[in-house]
Formats: structure tokens, C-alpha cells, sequence
């Protein structure tokens, strides 16, 4: 039955059989009910189509006028830099690659944060503080857990106390994180900055600047992996067991890149999915690292070589390598990088020559923003602090870097190479890559006992031949007294 019918009273004559009629014989009162042919069927049967049709003529105007005065999408002034500025830093995560505050916790408070003299909200001396954080409309930041190079190390072998100094460094820095959760959030992936990002956090990751400060060991790379440091700088400003420094070439010894033992840093880096950071490192060890590693690396605070030729800068021929690597180098706000000649004439404007040269010949793609802030001493007039990345963003803007170059930029350049080093990392431990085991080849290791339980033979004749010794607690004297409990040297 159709939705609309006719009805009509029983003629005379018999009416006709239709389809769907209802006729009875019995009552000649009864009514006869035909469906009824109309001029506007055709609309009934398109009426659904029609009026969604309608209903979008009419939507789609009102949704595009409502984009164009939305405040996120008008149009604006092309040179109105400073609008231009603050869409994209509201819209893209600017993150810096390299900062010192957790150092200066430590030289200045020896880690103690709990005791009411630390207060990151108040405005601090310095270059870092959560207000002009904010102010710089800060998305994220990479916190460098950094421990100096120990001078009483004459060689990389010394024993020293880098490596626990580092441990507490990791420790301060995740704790102040921790103390902020209003303002900070701790991030291990790129996923998460991005997600803290979006929440209005400033998404916070942990960097360790110097192969030194994890004794020379690829285990310990591993440790502070599982620790959640997410880059490590390959030398400081003394060369390890991995590489040759910057420093060591700046004071006239030969640049041996680098090591053996450092291929195999490289190749359980690129497993781990941990950054390569290259800042720091002699260029021939750039140039060695790029020609073996499987994934991207970074530079997280270095500046152009060519612009400024302080051997801390990165040369024109490895920055073609990076735009075939596919990484980042993040440009240094440190004066003497930017300025050999006249550090303390440096201004803002030549970080802009430097992130300019970067991406002509690397590309807009292979550069960022790594400022060095609370480590460096001196920063360039106009850049004085961390409140004033807009005032930077606007200037190359003013040279002519678009919306787009810029939020490559700021964040989504060591975003993406973060992804990448991860996706990559993941493929290499599908294909079955086992941890790296190899060590420096002039270690020594500390002996076991005389009687202890070997399991193999040829240990057991040794520790006999060559008089290994018991364990401190076993030698007791008649008065019950113990000897010293420290290792003798023979025992390494």
C-alpha cells in the first residue's frame, strides 16, 4: 500500500481489479480503496535525496563562511610577522634540542629541589624559568643530563665517578619534570610530545651529553635507554672510547674520527632507536658516523660551519650528508659558535644567517633549534633567554621562510627524525639483531677468586697458577679481625 491513497464509493458498474484494492461482494456499502496515480509521485519517491541535496546546498556556505572568519584560518597580512608567529607556535611544538638547566640544579643546589629554595615559577637569573618558558610559547624541550668531563681522568680507562654523577643527573631532571605536572610532562616518544603538546604541557626528554659519562660502555648505553635518555652526545669536550672530540683537534692533536669500538656504539644506537647526537664530535667523526649508521642522527646545539668556522660548527660537505641521511642539525645560540672573531658583538640576526645557511644546503627539512640556554655563558643580543624564540621566529620570517619552513623548524623536523630513528630501530630488532657486546680493546677486567666456582677448566688452572687470592671474608685472623675489604691492583 502506498503511503497516500485514494477512496472512493462503490459504483454501479464493477469496478476494475487492481493491484492492492480491497473489495468485498457481500457489502455493497463497503468501500473500494485503489491507489491513486498523483503528478507528484516522482517527488515522494526522490523527496530523501532531494533534501539532503537541499540541506547541503545550503550547509556548505555557512561552513565555508564560518572557516573564513574563523580566527585560526583568516587570512592576515603577510608581513605581520608576529601573528603569523604566534599561529604557528599555538599549532606546532616548538622544541628546543639542548638545555642545561638540570646542571645548574645541580652545581647550584646539589639536587635538592624539595627544601623551598627551588622555585621555577618565580623569575629566575639565568636563561630558564616556567613563566618565560611560557612566554617563548614553549612545546617541548630536551633536557640535557650532562656531567663535565673529569679533569683527574687522564685517560677514558681512569676510574672515575662520571657515570654515578650521570645517574643523579637523570634522577634531578625526571624529579623536577615530576614536580610540575601542570606545566611538564615527561616523554620517552615522539607520540607523547605530540600528545603533551596538544594538552598544553611542555613536553620534556632527557639527553646525556658525552660518550664520557657513560664510561666508555655500550652495556650502559643500554641502561640509560631503559632510563628513558633518548639522545647521547658522542664526545664532549674530551674524546672517549668512541670518538674523537672537537676539542682535542681544536688543540692541535690529529682528528682520528672515529673508533673502532665506536662502529659498534653506532650499530647498537641504531638498534636501540636512541639518537646519535654529533654536536661536540670532530668533523672527521661526523663524517665517519654518517657513512655507517642505519638511521638519521642530529646535531642537537651546532651552527654552520662556513658562516662561523669554529670546529664545533658542521662543514658544508656533511650537511649534504645530512639532507641524504635524513637529519637534523639543530643551530646553537653559543656567541663564539655564531661569532670567532667578536663573540660579544653577536646578535640575534646571526643565529638567522646560521639557521639560513643550514637550510640552503642541507634544507628546510634537516634543521632545527637547539639553543644551548643555562649551559652557554653569553647569548646573543635579542636572544637573551627562552621567552625570546618568537622575536627569532619572526625574523626569518621577515627573510622570507614560510608558515611551512617554520613549522618544520620548530618541531615537526626532529619529530619526524625521531620517528624515523624509532621505525627503524623496531625493523632491525625484527630481523633478529642481538645487543652489541663488544668493548674497548685495552680494558681490564678484575679477577675472581683462588677457590671460587668456575665452570670452566681452564679458569680454575689459572686462578691457581697465577695465586688469585680468597674473598675478604675468609681471611680471618686468629683475633677475628678482616683485612681491607678494597681490591688490591693485583686483583685487576
Amino acid at each position: 500500500m502506498e503511503s497516500t491513497a485514494g477512496l472512493h464509493p462503490r459504483q454501479e458498474t464493477p469496478p476494475r481489479t487492481t493491484p492492492g484494492a480491497d473489495r468485498s461482494d457481500s457489502n455493497e456499502n463497503a468501500l473500494v480503496i485503489h491507489p491513486q496515480a498523483s503528478q507528484y509521485g516522482w517527488f515522494r519517491s526522490w523527496r530523501s535525496t532531494i533534501l539532503a541535496a537541499g540541506f547541503a546546498v545550503l550547509i556548505v556556505p555557512i561552513i565555508s563562511a564560518g572557516s573564513w572568519f574563523s580566527p585560526a584560518d583568516s587570512p592576515i597580512d603577510p608581513t605581520n610577522y608576529a601573528l603569523r608567529t604566534k599561529r604557528v607556535l599555538e599549532t606546532t611544538p616548538l622544541i628546543d634540542g639542548h638545555n642545561d638547566w638540570p646542571w645548574l640544579i645541580r652545581v647550584e643546589l646539589h639536587n635538592r629541589i624539595y627544601d623551598g629554595s627551588f622555585d621555577p615559577n618565580q623569575r629566575l637569573l639565568g636563561h630558564t624559568d616556567i613563566g618565560r618558558m611560557r612566554q617563548g610559547m614553549m612545546g617541548g624541550q630536551f633536557w640535557s643530563v650532562h656531567v663535565k668531563c673529569d679533569a683527574a681522568q687522564k685517560h677514558f680507562e681512569d676510574p672515575s665517578w662520571i657515570v654515578r654523577d650521570t645517574l643523579e643527573q637523570i634522577d634531578v631532571a625526571k624529579r623536577f619534570i615530576a614536580e610540575s605536572p601542570e606545566v611538564f610532562t615527561y616523554c620517552e616518544t615522539p607520540s607523547c610530545a605530540r600528545a603533551a603538546f596538544k594538552n598544553g604541557r611542555i613536553a620534556s626528554m632527557l639527553g646525556i651529553e658525552g660518550g664520557h659519562q657513560l664510561g666508555g660502555s655500550i652495556a650502559a648505553v643500554r641502561q640509560a635507554y631503559d632510563l628513558g635518555v633518548r639522545y647521547i652526545t658522542t664526545t664532549h669536550n674530551c674524546d672517549n672510547a668512541w670518538a674523537t672530540s672537537a676539542s682535542t683537534v681544536a688543540k692541535g692533536s690529529p682528528d682520528k674520527g672515529l673508533t673502532s669500538l665506536g662502529a659498534a656504539y653506532v650499530r647498537e644506537m641504531n638498534r636501540l632507536g636512541m639518537m646519535i647526537d654529533l654536536s661536540h664530535v670532530s668533523h672527521q667523526t661526523m663524517r665517519d658516523v654518517l657513512s655507517i649508521t642505519q638511521t638519521p642522527v642530529i646535531f642537537s646545539h651546532s651552527g654552520a660551519y662556513s658562516v662561523t668556522p669554529h670546529l664545533r660548527n658542521v662543514p658544508d660537505d656533511v650537511l649534504r650528508s645530512i639532507r641524504r641521511n635524513g637529519g637534523i642539525v639543530m643551530a646553537v645560540f653559543v656567541n663564539r659558535f655564531l661569532n670567532m672573531k667578536d663573540p660579544s658583538a653577536v646578535t640575534i640576526h646571526d643565529v638567522v644567517d646560521h639557521i639560513w645557511h643550514l637550510a640552503e644546503i642541507a634544507g628546510w627539512e634537516h634543521v632545527g633549534i637547539g639553543s644551548d640556554f643555562s649551559g652557554t655563558p653569553f647569548t646573543p643580543s635579542g636572544l637573551e633567554d627562552v621567552s625570546k624564540y618568537p622575536d627569532l621566529i619572526q625574523l626569518l620570517m621577515a627573510r622570507g621562510a614560510t608558515d611551512a619552513q617554520i613549522r618544520l623548524l620548530v618541531g615537526d623536523n626532529i619529530l619526524r627524525v625521531w620517528e624515523s630513528i624509532q621505525r627503524r630501530a623496531r625493523e632491525i630488532q625484527a630481523e633478529g639483531e642481538k645487543p652489541v657486546e663488544e668493548e674497548w680493546e685495552g680494558r681490564k677486567w678484575h679477577k675472581g677468586y683462588r677457590n671460587s666456582p668456575y665452570m670452566y677448566r681452564e679458569t680454575r688452572e689459572r686462578a691457581v697458577r697465577e695465586d688469585w687470592g680468597q674473598p675478604d671474608q675468609f681471611n680471618v685472623g686468629k683475633s677475628g679481625g678482616h683485612g681491607s675489604a678494597v681490591k688490591a691492583e693485583n686483583d685487576i
